[in-house]
C-alpha cells in the first residue's frame, strides 16, 4: 500500500488525493466524520492528529475487508462501527446530548444490490446502532424501528446492549451545558456535526451506504434527523450511486438529498460529481441548508461536496490512500 499525503491549512484541514475512475475488479471506500464549523481555530493540533489517526485506521480497516473480497455491505457496517466506538465523533460513544440531557442515536444502512435497507431511530442502549440497522434490514420485515421497540429487537438478536451512561463524554456534556445556557441563540450552539458515514463499491460492483449519528446538540427529545430516513441521509442503488450525508437534517429530509443525487444521475444522465454539486452546493445552499455528502458510483468515481467550512472525509481505492479534513 502506498500513501501520499499533502497537508495544507486554510479554514480547514485539507489533504489531497487522486483516484482512478474505472472499477473493474477493483473497489473504492469513502468515509466521513461530519461537516460543520471545522476551522483551524476550533481544532487544536493534538485533535487534528487524533482525527487523522482514526480516519487512517478506519480506511485501512475497510480496505482490508474489500481487498480480501469482502462485500461493500460488510465494509460500510464495519467502518461505521469503528467510528461509533470512537469518542471523536457524534455517533455511538461520544454522541451529543438532546434537550433532556440524553443521548438518542440514529443509524441506517442500505444495500445497493438488493435495494433493501434498515434503520433505527431514537435508541439509547444499543452500543452499535449501525449493526442494529443491519439486523432490521436482514432479520425483520421492516425498514425502520425506533426507541424501545428497536432496543428490544436488538436485544433479541443478541446485539450488545449497554447502559445509557456508556455514551457519555465530558466534552459532549460541556457542549450541551453551553448550548443550554444559550438556548435562545442558534448561533451559540455547537455546529460541528460529527455524524459518521461510509460508502463503498466492492470488487463485484455492488454499492452500499451506512450512516450513524447522535443528531444535533440540544435537539428536542424524540427528534429524528435525516440519517435513518432512507433517501434523505442514506441511500444506495447499484444503477447509480451510494450516498451518506451529514449536516442539518431537516433540510436533508425535505430535499430527500441522498435519493435526489441518485435521481439526477438516473433521469438527467448527470455524472456523480454534477449531481452531488447540484444538490449540495446549489439547492441546499440556496435554502440555507448546511452540510455535505460522500458518494461513490458503480465505476468507483467519488464525490464529497460540502457547503460548510470543513468536513472530515477520506477515501481508499485502487491501492491509494487519501484523506480530507
Amino acid at each position: 500500500m502506498k500513501a501520499t499525503i499533502s497537508l495544507f491549512f486554510s479554514f480547514f484541514l485539507f489533504l489531497t488525493f487522486s483516484v482512478s475512475s474505472q472499477n473493474s475488479g477493483n473497489y473504492t471506500l469513502v468515509i466521513h466524520g461530519g461537516a460543520g464549523n471545522i476551522a483551524k481555530a476550533n481544532l487544536p493540533a493534538d485533535k487534528i492528529v487524533e482525527f487523522e489517526a482514526k480516519l487512517t485506521e478506519v480506511l485501512k480497516h475497510g480496505d482490508s475487508i474489500l481487498k480480501a473480497g469482502g462485500t461493500s455491505l460488510d465494509a460500510v457496517e464495519s467502518c461505521v462501527r469503528m467510528m461509533e466506538n470512537s469518542p471523536l465523533f457524534n455517533a455511538g460513544k461520544g454522541a451529543v446530548f438532546n434537550a433532556d440531557g440524553k443521548n438518542e442515536l440514529d443509524a441506517a444502512i442500505m444495500d445497493g444490490k438488493t435495494g433493501l435497507a434498515g434503520a433505527v431511530a431514537g435508541v439509547k442502549t444499543i452500543r452499535n446502532p449501525i449493526t442494529a440497522a443491519r439486523a432490521v434490514m436482514e432479520k425483520s420485515n421492516h425498514v425502520m424501528l425506533s426507541g424501545i421497540g428497536a432496543e428490544t429487537f436488538a436485544a433479541e438478536q443478541g446485539l450488545e446492549i449497554v447502559s445509557p451512561e456508556y455514551f457519555f463524554t465530558q466534552l459532549r456534556w460541556d457542549a450541551y451545558l453551553k448550548a443550554k445556557a444559550n438556548a435562545d441563540s442558534m448561533d451559540n450552539m455547537d455546529k460541528k456535526h460529527g455524524t459518521v458515514g461510509c460508502v463503498a463499491v466492492d470488487k463485484y460492483g455492488n454499492l452500499a451506504a451506512a450512516t450513524s449519528t447522535g443528531g444535533m446538540t440540544l435537539k428536542k427529545y424524540g427528534r429524528v434527523g435525516d440519517t435513518p430516513v432512507i433517501g434523505a441521509g442514506t441511500y444506495a442503488d447499484n444503477n447509480t450511486c451510494a450516498v451518506s450525508a451529514t449536516g442539518h437534517g431537516e433540510f436533508f429530509i425535505r430535499n430527500v438529498v441522498a435519493y435526489d443525487i441518485a435521481a439526477i444521475m438516473k433521469y438527467k444522465g448527470s455524472t456523480l460529481a454534477e449531481a452531488a454539486n447540484e444538490v449540495v452546493m446549489i439547492k441546499l445552499k440556496n435554502q440555507g441548508g448546511i452540510g455535505g455528502i460522500i458518494a461513490v458510483d458503480k465505476n468507483g468515481n467519488i464525490a464529497m461536496p460540502f457547503n460548510t467550512s470543513g468536513m472530515f472525509r477520506g477515501s481508499f481505492g485502487f491501492d491509494s490512500l487519501c484523506f480530507y479534513c
